[in-house]
């Protein structure tokens, strides 16, 4: 769920489930990192530009569980005419915990949406 959107912003959550875990029974990198993501792309398209990941890098802090309220914040630290940079937090709500930490580039196109 998209809790907010503001320009150089987003903030999004997800509740775990038993289908999101690994053999590990923990949540799955790719979910953690697909939550990230999302909040990334809004966050980097709600100038109403056009803006795609250059890349991204993610740091596993911390294991989730089925039950946890994963929540995903992006924060815009720098943005010219060509790129913008993000940092990307993933803690569990309750408890606060740091479950990742990303950085990500987006290339902001020349195209409005």
């Amino acid at each position: 769920k998209m809790e907010a959107v503001e320009p150089g912003y987003c903030r999004v959550v997800v509740t775990v489930t038993d289908f999101m875990l690994n053999f590990h029974g923990t949540t799955h990198g790719g979910i953690v990192f697909g939550l990230a993501d999302i909040a990334f792309a809004a966050a980097c398209n709600s100038h109403g530009q056009a803006a795609v990941a250059l890349s991204m890098d993610i740091h596993y802090l911390n294991p989730s569980k089925a039950g946890d309220h994963l929540v995903a914040e992006a924060k815009e630290v720098s943005r010219s005419a060509a790129t913008a940079l993000y940092e990307i937090t993933v803690s569990e709500k309750n408890s606060k915990q740091i479950i990742a930490k990303l950085q990500a580039m987006a290339y902001r196109k020349r195209e409005m949406i």
